[in-house]
């Protein structure tokens, strides 16, 4: 156990050092200039070439990346442009809120997707299979303004019964959070219907049927604990996937989270900031999947990890 663990975090540490040096090179051919957006539309020649200076933006690329990553493994983020605040700091501050939007939208991904993909397992081939996967084919394809803007428009607009934007109570958390579960929710299904089909189709099934096990007992007690292992990769993956993906509803929302920093950062081309949420974003995508990894051989001792 020690041995692997050490492999994957050696493993890890490689990953993010590529995606940060991917990152930083798309940054750096980026054709707007961070420093025209400081300095402003009127400032000379003279107090632009000033602030690049000030920056080290006017150094060669691997001059900037080295400084980077002598700065980055003291902890230190860099400083926003605009913002003239520690991008460690300002993560931070988001960071509660994103991670609470994510587990929430985990939440109801879970609720919905999982319960529809073991419906249409069991009535493989009907009328409902198709169309439970009918469903789920068209949430995992809708844009999430549309979805956003369609709870929105109901349930805030018509009915009232949630706040239109914001944060700080839980019925701000309800639209963003079911907003998130029902675009991830068919991809869950889908999986889930998969490997239920699968499990159903096991030995250990035929024999513990019978044994004269009910379809209950059977479903719940050997089918599901084997069926959701691909569900459990899933989350450890969407763990990541939320904290970088979900600009949009973010913004949508007014939700304070990183992915609304990221994309206000964007805007403002201020690099540190989108370095930071990036390598954030990566480090919630490799450590949720160590997890999934480990806990996998907890639900089934048949795994095992080399």
């Amino acid at each position: 156990m020690a041995a692997y663990i050490l492999r994957r975090l050696v493993q890890s540490a490689l990953i993010l050092l590529g995606v940060s040096f991917i990152t930083f090179v798309l940054l750096y051919v980026l054709p707007a200039d961070p420093v025209r957006q400081i300095a402003g539309r009127s400032a000379t020649a003279a107090t632009v070439e000033s602030i690049r200076q000030q920056l080290g933006l006017d150094q060669p690329f691997f001059v900037q990346y080295a400084n980077y990553l002598l700065n980055l493994v003291q902890g230190d983020f860099g400083r926003s442009y605009l913002q003239k605040t520690e991008v460690a700091e300002l993560i931070a501050s988001r960071l509660p809120a994103t991670l609470l939007l994510l587990v929430a939208a985990i939440g109801c991904e879970l609720l919905i997707g999982l319960p529809l993909g073991i419906i249409a397992a069991l009535n493989r081939g009907k009328a409902i299979d198709n169309s439970l996967m009918l469903t789920s084919f068209l949430t995992v394809s809708a844009p999430q303004f549309v979805v956003a803007l369609l709870l929105l428009f109901v349930f805030a607009v018509k009915l009232g019964w949630f706040p239109i934007g914001g944060y700080g109570t839980f019925a701000h958390l309800v639209l963003p959070a079911l907003t998130l579960g029902i675009l991830g929710s068919g991809w869950y299904s889908r999986i889930m219907r998969s490997s239920m089909i699968d499990v159903l189709r096991a030995d250990f099934i035929r024999t513990a049927r019978a044994k004269g096990l009910g379809r209950s007992k059977v479903i719940l007690g050997h089918a599901l604990p084997n069926a959701i292992l691909p569900i459990i990769a899933m989350i450890g993956i969407d763990i990541g996937l939320f904290m970088s993906g979900i600009v949009v509803v973010e913004s949508v929302f007014g939700w304070p989270g990183i992915g609304q920093l990221a994309w206000q950062a964007i805007q403002r081309v201020d690099i540190p900031i989108i370095m930071g949420v990036t390598l954030v974003s990566a480090c919630g995508i490799v450590i949720g999947n160590l997890i999934a990894d480990l806990i996998s051989p907890l639900i089934d001792p048949r795994i095992k990890l080399r």
